[in-house]
C-alpha cells in the first residue's frame, strides 16, 4: 500500500511496498530500511536477531552491540521493561516511540510487534534521525505484514526443535542413558552442549502454570543472559532448566541466577511464593538424573522446614537435611523421645508459652542472640530470661555443643513428624 499526499491529508492508494517478491529476510530489511529512511531490525520473539539492514552513519553502539552478539543485551531488554516500552508493545498492534535511555546509550527508536492473531512473534526496530510522520508509521505497519510469514515460519520450526530435545531431556532426566556414547549418538539430532559444569534448577511455582504464564517466563528465560540455558521443560507447576555454569563459584552464581529470574517473574507477572532449588553439579551428564532427584528432594526439605531451609536452594547446601528422614526412622525404631523437648513441651502447654519455638530459633541462628532475637521480634535481654528458663526446666546446657546439636536434630524430627499427621 503506498501513500501521497493530497489536499492536506495521506491518501491510500492501491499496491503495497513489500509485495514483490524477496530473497531473504535480510533483503527485505534492506528494502524496509530505504522506504523508512533509517537503519532497522527485525527480531524473534525473544530478542535475538534475524535480520537487520546495511549499516549507516552514526549508528549507535547498542545496535552495533546487539547485531555482533545476535540478540539485544539483556541489560537493554531490561531499560526497555523499565520504560515501558517492551509492554507496551506486547499489550498493542500500533508502532510504539521508545525514548532515548542514555543509561544504556540507545537514541530514540520506533518499534512495532509483529503477530500471528494475538501472539507476538517478532519485532521490528527503526532507528530514526527524525519522528516518523504518518506516513513513516503507516510503512512500518506494512513491513510488519511483510515479515509476518517468515517470522511464524520460524517459530513453527523452533517450537518442534523444543519438543524433539525435550525428549531428550525427560531421558536424561530419568536416567534413560547407561553409556556416554549411546547419549552422544541420539544427541546429534539435537546439538544440546553437554559439556561442562552441568546443574538441574527447579522453580516451582506451587500451583498449575497456565500458558499465557509459560509463555511469560520462556520469554524471560530466553532473554536472561546470566548462565547459559541448555534446555528447559514445564512439568504441572515447575519450570526445570538445565543450566551450564562457569568453573568457579558455581553456588554463588546458582543462588544469583535464580533470584534474579524469581524477582523477574515477580516483577513484571506478580507471581509471588516461587520456591527455587538446585541438584548436584556435574561434569558428567550421565548423573543429570541424580541431580534432578536432588533438586526435587531440596523442594520437599523447604516445604517441610519452611524456617529452617528457606535461604537453601541447593542439594550440596542441605547440611543436615540431607539425611534428616534416616535419622528420624532412626529415632523412631528406637522408640527414643528427648526428655529435653518433652519438658518443654509440657511447660508450653500449661503456660500457653513458646519456648520450644525460642529454643529451636536460637539453635538455627548458631546461638546468635542478636539473630535470633530479630527473629523472634523480642529484645535480646528477653531472650536471655528465656534461655534461661529453658535451661532450668529441660535440664539442658546450652554451652554443651553435643547437648545443642542433639536438641536441633530431634526438634527437626518432630516439626518432619508433625508434618507428617
Amino acid at each position: 500500500m503506498k501513500l501521497k499526499k493530497e489536499s492536506g491529508y495521506m491518501e491510500k492508494v492501491t499496491g503495497n511496498f513489500f509485495s514483490k517478491e524477496y530473497e531473504s529476510l535480510e533483503v527485505l530489511a534492506d528494502l524496509i530500511s530505504e522506504e523508512l529512511e533509517c537503519p532497522i531490525t527485525i527480531e524473534d520473539d525473544n530478542h535475538r536477531i534475524i535480520a537487520y539492514s546495511r549499516h549507516e552513519d552514526e549508528v549507535d553502539p547498542v545496535r552495533i552491540a546487539t547485531i555482533m552478539r545476535r540478540r539485544v543485551p539483556e541489560n537493554v531488554i531490561n531499560s526497555l521493561w523499565k520504560v515501558g516500552a517492551i509492554p507496551k508493545l506486547f499489550e498493542t498492534e500500533e508502532p510504539v516511540t521508545v525514548p532515548r535511555i542514555d543509561q544504556v546509550g540507545i537514541r530514540e527508536r520506533v518499534a512495532i510487534s509483529v503477530r500471528k492473531n494475538k501472539e507476538v512473534v517478532g519485532f521490528i526496530w527503526a532507528h530514526p534521525r527524525k519522528p516518523f510522520n504518518e506516513e513513516k508509521i503507516m510503512i512500518l505497519k506494512e513491513a510488519a505484514k511483510a515479515v509476518k510469514n517468515q517470522l511464524i515460519q520460524r517459530q513453527k520450526q523452533k517450537t518442534e526443535t523444543e519438543k524433539n530435545y525435550e525428549e531428550l531431556f525427560w531421558k536424561l532426566l530419568t536416567g534413560h542413558f547407561t553409556r556416554l556414547r549411546d547419549l552422544e549418538q541420539v544427541n546429534e539430532r539435537y546439538n544440546l552442549v553437554l559439556k561442562g559444569a552441568l546443574a538441574v534448577v527447579i522453580l516451582d511455582f506451587l500451583q498449575p502454570i497456565s500458558q499465557p504464564v509459560e509463555r511469560q517466563t520462556s520469554y524471560l528465560v530466553e532473554t536472561m543472559q546470566q548462565l547459559p540455558i541448555i534446555a528447559r521443560t514445564f512439568d504441572n507447576g515447575q519450570l526445570i532448566l538445565l543450566v551450564r555454569l562457569p568453573e568457579k563459584e558455581t553456588e554463588q552464581a546458582i543462588g544469583d541466577f535464580t533470584n534474579n529470574l524469581i524477582n523477574k517473574i515477580k516483577e513484571r507477572q506478580q507471581i509471588t511464593g516461587i520456591i527455587a532449588a538446585s541438584g548436584s553439579v556435574t561434569n558428567n551428564p550421565l548423573e543429570l538424573a541424580r541431580s534432578y532427584q536432588e533438586a526435587l528432594y531440596v523442594l520437599k526439605v523447604k516445604q517441610q522446614f519452611s524456617l529452617a531451609a528457606a535461604s537453601i536452594f541447593s542439594y550440596d547446601r542441605l547440611g543436615v537435611f540431607q539425611f534428616i528422614e534416616d535419622l528420624a526412622a532412626i529415632r523412631k525404631q528406637s522408640g527414643y523421645t528427648n526428655p529435653a523437648i518433652e519438658k518443654l513441651s509440657q511447660y508450653d502447654r500449661d503456660h500457653h508459652a513458646n519456648l520450644q519455638e525460642t529454643i529451636f530459633v536460637f539453635l538455627h541462628h548458631d546461638g546468635n542472640m542478636n539473630d535470633a532475637a530479630k527473629a523472634l521480634h523480642i529484645h535480646a535481654n528477653t531472650l536471655a530470661y528465656r534461655l534461661k528458663r529453658i535451661s532450668e526446666i529441660a535440664g539442658i546446657n546450652l554451652k554443651d555443643a553435643n547437648q545443642k546439636i542433639t536438641l536441633y536434630l530431634d526438634l527437626l524430627i518432630k516439626q518432619l513428624e508433625e508434618e507428617s499427621l
